[in-house]
């Protein structure tokens, strides 16, 4: 039986009015989104700047400067801020400007070192444990449990004890428990993604174990997994500057914030301003990345779009 149509309804349509109903939307990334939103946050933004002036004056600033970190001038001891010595003298007469600047070299190596090394191992050993599930997860997630249970600054103590007051020892004392929150963490996400239907796509048409965990699982985690390690950053600054505080860390004339602290302490009554420099570059430094943790929180957030 044939059938009639009404012609008027295929006509072809006029090229105006062909995208009379179109809206213009720019393609994004993911990534490109979140940056977008991520400069949104005021305080983020200045975090990351302030971080960025205090790495380029690291790098650059005893490079150009006439002053050493470990030069002394017995003639200037002691000396209040100047046209000459920005901050001031310590007790030997070292500049505390340059002393700062190599202080800020020490403590954001091992921080960012830390941070990317306890990245790599809680990335690794936490997606295994998540993806392969079973009893490989319980005795693993055990082993975890057991290296929890410890306080982690006895790792240092003993580390340090051993093999003495260096970064070397320090980055490896603050990296044996520091991966477990990371690990932790990956774990859970994996456990959450690894039964969507994406994943279970990309098993179907033939992808590796290997090839989903790194290249969907864990791509697909890292939202929080960056957020988790912009704030374990200062969080291995700040030991490190306690354990040179204390008398455990980096040797002088060596200059971390801690060491540069430790030793401003003695005379906190008669020039408190030398304690001043190094616990504000402490704290600055601190507070700019935990700024840069929360602004990436809410940037890689797409619930919060």
């Amino acid at each position: 039986m044939s059938q009639v149509y009404d012609k008027s309804l295929f006509e072809k349509l006029d090229d105006s009015e062909k995208n009379s109903d179109f809206i213009a939307v720019e393609s994004k990334t993911y990534f490109q989104d979140a940056w977008k939103r991520f400069k949104q946050n005021k305080l983020a933004l200045g975090g990351l700047v302030v971080i960025t002036i205090i790495i380029l004056f690291a790098i650059f600033g005893p490079i150009l400067s006439s002053y050493s970190y470990d030069g002394v001038d017995a003639s200037m001891r002691n000396t209040l801020p100047n046209m000459k010595h920005w901050l001031g003298t310590d007790k030997f007469g070292r500049d505390i400007f340059i002393r700062i600047l190599y202080g800020a070299r020490i403590s954001l190596s091992i921080g960012f070192a830390a941070a990317g090394i306890s990245l790599v191992i809680g990335i690794v050993y936490g997606g295994i444990s998540g993806y392969v599930g079973g009893k490989i997860d319980m005795i693993m997630m055990r082993i975890i449990d057991i290296l929890y249970s410890i306080p982690s600054m006895l790792y240092v103590i003993l580390i340090m004890l051993v093999f003495g007051s260096n970064m070397k020892s320090i980055l490896l004392g603050i990296c044996i428990s520091s991966w477990i929150g990371m690990a932790r963490l990956v774990r859970g996400q994996v456990m959450t993604l690894k039964n969507q239907e994406f994943a279970l796509a990309s098993y179907v048409i033939g992808a590796s174990r290997t090839r989903i965990l790194f290249k969907h699982l864990i791509v697909n985690s890292m939202g929080p997994i960056i957020v988790s390690l912009t704030l374990m950053i200062p969080s291995a600054i700040f030991t490190e500057a306690f354990l040179s505080f204390v008398g455990i860390g980096i040797s002088a004339p060596m200059a971390s914030w801690g060491t540069l602290a430790s030793e401003a302490k003695s005379l906190i009554e008669t020039n408190p301003i030398q304690v001043i420099w190094p616990v504000a570059a402490i704290c600055i430094t601190m507070l700019s990345l935990n700024f840069i943790g929360d602004g990436l929180g809410d940037a890689l957030d797409p619930k919060k779009k």
